[in-house]
């Protein structure tokens, strides 16, 4: 027969009734593994950093924390505690929208005429004039272009040399069509006018999209985006020092 003992500490104020001891036997459970704190590191839309200060402003010591803004890269970043190891970072940054990105308008994008004739018809929703939108698909998908090639070459008997090359295209296509498109992700739509540039070299043929328009517009907005957040983030939390880079 085994005997046990087990010590109970008696309140003061015990009054008498009786205590209810659970004695359970067998091997105790294992301790969970303690894990370091993580860092918060979250990633988004340029008004990222602000909604974050807006729901936890009071959460944190704004002397302890930063913001740093890069416009060359369209960004806002919020670090909170930045002494601390395991410090809070909450970016935002303005990027080009996931339409203007497929379109390839004002990159180094080249389309096969054919190629693009297919992706304007699957995007007819983002054409202003839907009509427009038929008369590129058709054009597109007989494509057809005179080039006119001058050549001239000559060498002279005292060294002097002479050495023109020159090429005119003539197509059917259009000199511009119009989109109704976000320029930024999360923003609302915007009117651009769209050229296309043709690279002819023998037989082929690549295209790209440019819009004058568009590039002007981001520029402006960036700016002005930018110093929209920054004046609302000041107006909630005035002490977070803001330095530009």
């Amino acid at each position: 027969m085994s005997e046990s003992k087990l010590n109970v500490v008696v309140p003061k104020d015990y009054n008498g009734t009786p205590i209810e001891v659970v004695l359970r036997e067998g091997e105790a459970p294992e301790l969970l593994e303690i894990k370091e704190p993580e860092r918060v590191v979250i990633s988004g839309t340029i008004d990222t950093p602000f909604r974050w200060l807006e729901k936890r402003i009071e959460l944190i010591n704004q002397k302890a924390s930063n913001i740093i803004v890069n416009r060359d890269v369209m960004g806002i970043a919020l670090t909170v505690d930045e002494t601390n190891y395991y410090q809070s970072d909450i970016r935002g940054e303005l990027k080009t929208s996931k339409e203007m990105m497929e379109f390839g308008i004002n990159t180094e994008k080249k389309w096969e005429p054919i190629k693009l004739s297919k992706f304007v018809k699957m995007h007819r929703a983002f054409f202003t004039d839907k009509s427009q939108n038929m008369m590129l698909v058709s054009t597109l998908k007989n494509f057809k272009a005179k080039v006119n090639q001058d050549i001239e070459r000559s060498k002279e008997e005292n060294g002097s040399k002479v050495d023109n090359y020159s090429q005119v295209v003539d197509s059917n296509l259009p000199k511009s069509f119009k989109l109704n498109i976000p320029l930024f992700k999360g923003f609302a739509c915007e009117e651009i006018e769209v050229e296309i540039y043709a690279d002819v070299d023998g037989r082929d043929v690549t295209l790209s999209l440019v819009s004058a328009g568009a590039n002007e517009a981001i520029e402006e907005y960036k700016n002005k985006v930018i110093d929209e957040q920054l004046d609302a983030i000041r107006q909630i939390a005035p002490d977070i020092v803001i330095i530009e880079v």
